[in-house]
């Protein structure tokens, strides 16, 4: 069994990222080889990048790091959902990654984008340099969603598409692989 960890990272009050999460949670889990769990980084508030020394020590002094620290390191994949900011990815989830340093590594990493017409691409792709950084590997498959609004109704509930389905299926599918051969590079 592998531990999937989905985050969600818009931490805004009208955010969306929570109705796209279970639905992911809920795709994945149809598969017995997943243990998955939601990060809500808007739940979870870490604050602006706080520890005295750098992530690779691993010595935190903060019990938010800490919490941080055990529940990234418990995963062996993660899915990232994540709207687009500005052309770019939410500055919650680069303060997320720069928390850590060790724990994210030799870990395969999916997406799940939603935004207007482009559905969160340019998001994805700033995510995959800092994730290669941190020595994760970002796999190609991804559900990206564009004009996401129209999927959620008058009750906040998403409608997935067929095309949605499909696509977080291939991608936990190639998300699967990865996590089973990087395992036995954290083993080494």
């Amino acid at each position: 069994m592998h531990n999937l960890l989905i985050i969600t990272v818009s931490t805004r009050p009208t955010r969306k990222g929570h109705v796209f999460a279970p639905w992911l949670q809920s795709v994945a889990e149809a598969d017995p080889d997943w243990n998955v769990s939601i990060a809500d980084l808007g739940a979870i508030d870490l604050p602006m990048f706080d520890e005295p020394q750098h992530p690779r020590l691993g010595n935190y002094q903060h019990k938010h790091t800490k919490a941080w620290s055990q529940m990234v390191d418990a995963a062996d994949a993660f899915v990232i959902v994540t709207p687009e900011y500005n052309y770019g990815a939410p500055p919650s989830i680069i303060n997320a990654l720069d928390f850590l340093a060790r724990e994210w590594a030799y870990k395969p990493v999916g997406f799940v984008s939603y935004g207007g017409i482009s559905g969160g691409m340019r998001a994805v792709q700033m995510l995959k340099q800092f994730n290669t950084t941190l020595k994760m590997m970002p796999i190609p498959e991804a559900v990206t969603i564009p004009m996401f609004g129209e999927l959620i109704d008058a009750e906040g509930k998403l409608q997935p598409t067929p095309i949605m389905e499909t696509a977080a299926g291939t991608m936990l599918g190639e998300l699967k692989k990865w996590t089973g051969a990087l395992k036995t590079l954290r083993a080494a």
